[in-house]
């Protein structure tokens, strides 16, 4: 057996000990959404208006226990859904997750990253969470992915951070060494990783780091095990991730979690220290966030995608007013009120005329009514129509242009 292939056993033996995530299965859809798992919202957010069709074949590769894969299905139902793993004991959670939940349209293949190849066709959005840090070849992983991507299509990632992660990669190593030839005992070492939380001086900065992050989801075994005795496990830095995107073929996108890589909440109140920044690379200021902020950075999320991949542009006032406009799938209690959750469930509030608008455009699709349209029927503006759209609560559709 090789290096890569006993590393890949390793983990499948993990995750069939301790299947994950360990969430509860439902017998009906999941709650709330994820605006990530949208095909229609993802693809809002990397080009700025709506794709052409929603008709997409959505692959989630490394699907665990099936939580994403079952938001894939209920958030996506005129897609067709692609899930792998290469733990049988995951898997077989994942589909008894989906057929109690409705979520009967999903595909599963017992396959891991590197046999994707096998998977006919090519796949519109590639949803790829908490899995290439654990491969014992993540750019190996993420050029598989890229050759199943179709033109026009987007690859969401996932992999961990090493900054915000440091008092975690400590505790692993602490465990692995008071485990010694007995490493792989998966129960054995979430049995020593609770004795030494517990034992620990109250003031350590391992147990009050896992105390305020981590302790609520890891009160379950299996999120205490894929966090401290996962055998394998690449944690990276701005720096070593744009090598792994480089690597891949594909084009950088973005983060999406956008907040996160704002230099402004760090130093807006510095306007000197804002202006010597602006000569620095988008690589470089996304180092420094990372330096003056390490411990928010436990992990890097983004979208890459494969040309073509035309994105809008809203500057013309022709264009949008040509445009026409629905409400995002993934805001929620909008109809009601003027305060409401947005895509990333933060509260915003409307002022009136953009209120007014958004509830204009519920049920547009089927009317086709364009900007325009909708603005002579309503007290809003092309300014309150482009607030809308910059805070993804709208999509444009530009195919009347």
């Amino acid at each position: 057996m090789s290096d890569s292939q006993a590393v890949s056993a390793a983990v499948a033996k993990l995750y069939n000990t301790y299947p994950f995530p360990p969430e509860p299965l439902l017998d009906e859809p999941p709650p709330g959404y994820n605006w990530r798992w949208n095909w229609l919202a993802a693809y809002n957010f990397c080009t700025g208006h709506k794709p052409a069709q929603q008709t997409a074949r959505i692959l989630d590769a490394g699907c665990g226990t099936g939580v994403g894969t079952e938001y894939l299905a209920h958030l996506n139902p005129e897609a067709t859904i692609t899930a792998i793993d290469l733990s049988a004991g995951a898997l077989a959670v994942a589909k008894e997750r989906c057929q109690k939940s409705g979520a009967g349209r999903v595909e599963f293949h017992h396959l891991s990253l590197f046999d994707v190849e096998q998977l006919p066709g090519e796949f519109d959005l590639i949803n790829c969470v908490g899995v290439l840090h654990h491969t014992p070849d993540p750019v190996r992983g993420i050029q598989a992915l890229a050759q199943k991507l179709a033109p026009g299509g987007l690859l969401h990632i996932f992999v961990y951070g090493e900054l915000g992660r440091w008092e975690i990669q400590l505790m692993q190593e602490a465990i692995a060494l008071l485990q010694g030839d007995r490493r792989g005992d998966y129960a054995d070492g979430v049995a020593i990783g609770r004795q030494l939380f517990a034992n620990l001086p109250e003031d350590n900065r391992l147990r009050k780091r896992e105390e305020e992050r981590w302790s609520w989801e890891n009160q379950r075994d299996g999120y205490f095990a894929d966090m401290y005795v996962h055998p394998q496990e690449i944690d990276y830095n701005i720096n070593t991730v744009f090598e792994l995107i480089d690597a891949s073929g594909l084009a950088f996108i973005g983060f999406s979690n956008l907040h996160i890589w704002q230099l402004e909440r760090l130093i807006g109140k510095a306007p000197d220290l804002i202006e010597r920044a602006k000569p620095l690379s988008d690589r470089q200021r996304y180092r420094l966030i990372e330096l003056l902020d390490p411990q928010a950075i436990t992990h890097y999320e983004f979208f890459l995608g494969r040309n073509p991949l035309p994105k809008a542009d809203w500057t013309s006032d022709a264009a949008l007013l040509s445009a026409i406009p629905e409400p995002s799938p993934c805001i929620q209690g909008w109809r009601e009120s003027q305060q409401f959750f947005n895509h990333d469930y933060q509260i915003v509030r409307l002022n009136d005329a953009e209120w007014h608008f958004l509830r204009s455009c519920s049920g547009n699709p089927s009317a086709q009514k364009t900007v325009a349209e909708l603005l002579s029927t309503v007290e809003a503006s092309l300014v309150d129509v482009r607030s809308l759209q910059q805070q993804q609560l709208i999509l444009l559709d530009p195919a009347a242009n």
